[in-house]
């Protein structure tokens, strides 16, 4: 019934917010800002909540509201012209294309790593592992060449 009425003015957030805080300015025994009569305190029951529905539609609530504002920037904005457009827009295009540019060296540097890691595993290992399977058969073979 009061959303309907103030819908253009308020937010239904801040219906209820006023609302909210007059129904408890009242339940504290804040003074009712309208006249009513005994028929319209029975009818309302002494309902804080009515009663602060009937202040606000009848519009004595002292009660503003404050709505934040976008920040000013107190300097003024340049307008660019046509040159500037284009050389900023140059500019953007060049970085974009070195940026570019080292991806694909960076990438052609890691498949060149690659390829390397991948000729030593085909040729086989550069080095193998000592045993000691290795050590004994040499000895061995000396001992067999002493005698």
């Amino acid at each position: 019934m009061v959303l309907e009425k103030f819908q253009d003015k308020f937010t239904k957030y801040e219906v209820a917010r006023i609302l909210g805080a007059r129904s408890l300015q009242l339940a504290m025994d804040a003074p009712v800002l309208l006249k009513l009569s005994k028929e319209q305190e029975e009818e309302f029951n002494f309902n804080t909540l009515r009663i602060a529905e009937e202040e606000l539609s009848a519009g004595v609530l002292p009660i503003t509201v404050k709505r934040p504002l976008p920040k000013r920037s107190g300097k003024a904005l340049k307008k660019l012209s046509e040159e500037e457009i284009k050389e900023r827009l140059e500019k953007q295009m060049r970085e974009e294309k070195k940026e570019e540019k080292e991806k694909t060296e960076d990438k052609d540097l890691e498949e060149g790593e690659e390829k390397e890691e991948k000729e030593i595993e085909q040729e086989g290992e550069i080095m193998e592992m000592a045993t000691p399977e290795d050590e004994v058969s040499e000895d061995v073979s000396e001992e067999a060449e002493e005698i």
